[in-house]
């Protein structure tokens, strides 16, 4: 009869291979996601968390959803805080991001995520103001994030900043042009903040989600929602937690190399 060799899982332990970082954990990270207390943002905020992260979840309103998605983290034995801030202000961003590095410890990680309504109509019915509303979230916004933590992102010479964007820019969405129009501006300031920023080891990339229901999708119409479906390649609707999984792992160490990237998360929808 022949003998069989049994895997064993013993080994001389090597002192190089055992020291190094686990590319897919978040532990001893500190992340700040804005606009996390519903929607894709709250889906971003607990994969971090999962992943190992410490986590502030940033609300401008809604104080009672804010608390019970809040809740629902703890409860999950997650680490971090709730904060409120309007992340377009710069007093209120900069006292966001005192409140949790004294709380959390240095901000590691960025995710600017906050979005204000996006109703689409004729270019006609918008006005300039409206135009603003979209670059303050999507500019001016991730802006003032950066400027607070790049001082210490370049002392530690380590970040990870993401914005989320939108699949419009790409598919050029009509009657949504103050939102499109931002959009793009948001991918080519990610562009040019990454080439600028990746001698310090910090990158940048936005995550480009397509159009995935959430609470503020209950009561779109279900012949566009049918009519969008239709369109994507993968036959299937995107949930949160596949934006929150392209997050978690553009803010881990197995993607350190990767910056300046626009990251579809659409099944498909922007291949060509």
């Amino acid at each position: 009869m022949k003998k069989v060799a049994r895997a064993t899982t013993s080994r001389t332990p090597d002192p190089k291979l055992d020291h190094e970082p686990r590319p897919f954990t978040l532990a001893g990270r500190t992340a700040l996601v804005t606009g996390s207390s519903k929607g894709l943002g709250k889906s971003i905020a607990f994969a971090l968390a999962n992943a190992g992260a410490k986590v502030a979840i940033n609300f401008a309103h809604g104080q009672e959803t804010a608390e019970a998605t809040f809740a629902e983290f703890a409860a999950r034995g997650y680490e971090g805080m709730l904060v409120r801030a309007d992340v377009t202000d710069e007093k209120h961003v900069a006292k966001m991001c005192h409140a949790v590095e004294k709380r959390l410890g240095p901000i590691d990680i960025v995710v600017a995520n906050a979005t204000p309504a996006q109703p689409q109509k004729p270019f006609e019915l918008y006005d300039w103001a409206f135009h603003q509303q979209m670059l303050d979230f999507f500019v001016k916004s991730p802006f003032l994030l950066t400027r607070c933590v790049l001082p210490g992102m370049k002392q530690r010479r380590h970040g990870r900043i993401l914005n989320i964007g939108s699949e419009v820019f790409r598919r050029g969405v009509p009657n949504f042009a103050p939102y499109v129009a931002a959009k793009g501006a948001q991918a080519g300031w990610t562009r040019s903040m990454a080439t600028e920023l990746a001698p310090w080891n910090i990158t940048v990339n936005i995550v480009c989600p397509g159009w995935i229901p959430v609470e503020r999708h209950k009561d779109d119409p279900k012949e566009q929602k049918d009519a969008y479906k239709a369109l994507i390649p993968m036959r299937r609707w995107g949930v949160p937690a596949d934006v929150g999984g392209v997050c978690a792992f553009l803010a881990g160490d197995a993607a350190a190399f990767i910056t300046g990237q626009d990251i579809a998360v659409n099944g498909g929808m922007t291949v060509t």
